[in-house]
């Protein structure tokens, strides 16, 4: 679902003395990036599959090896990315 349908039907939490109590929406927004990400990691095992079947074979046709693996796959390549900062369990926090 989109975070703009989700966020207006949805308890924002409150302050209490002590700490802050976490609402309804901290939760809704914590769920949806997690979902993103998923999305993106799904995208990141997509692209790589299609360089190796697709792209590679094609590139090693036309250009040396060594040119292809050192040059022009880092470049086409995603670049590497953690969501270890997004990835707190309420636990943890």
């Amino acid at each position: 679902d989109s975070i703009n349908q989700i966020l207006p039907n949805v308890d924002a939490g409150h302050y209490e003395y002590g700490g802050d109590v976490e609402g309804e929406k901290a939760v809704a927004i914590r769920t949806w990036i997690r979902s993103l990400l998923g999305k993106i990691m799904d995208y990141k095992v997509e692209h790589r599959r299609l360089l190796d079947e697709d792209v590679v074979p094609t590139l090693q046709r036309f250009l040396p090896q060594d040119i292809v693996m050192n040059s022009v796959l880092p470049f086409l390549d995603l670049p590497p990315y953690t969501f270890e900062a997004l990835d707190r369990t309420p636990e943890g926090r």
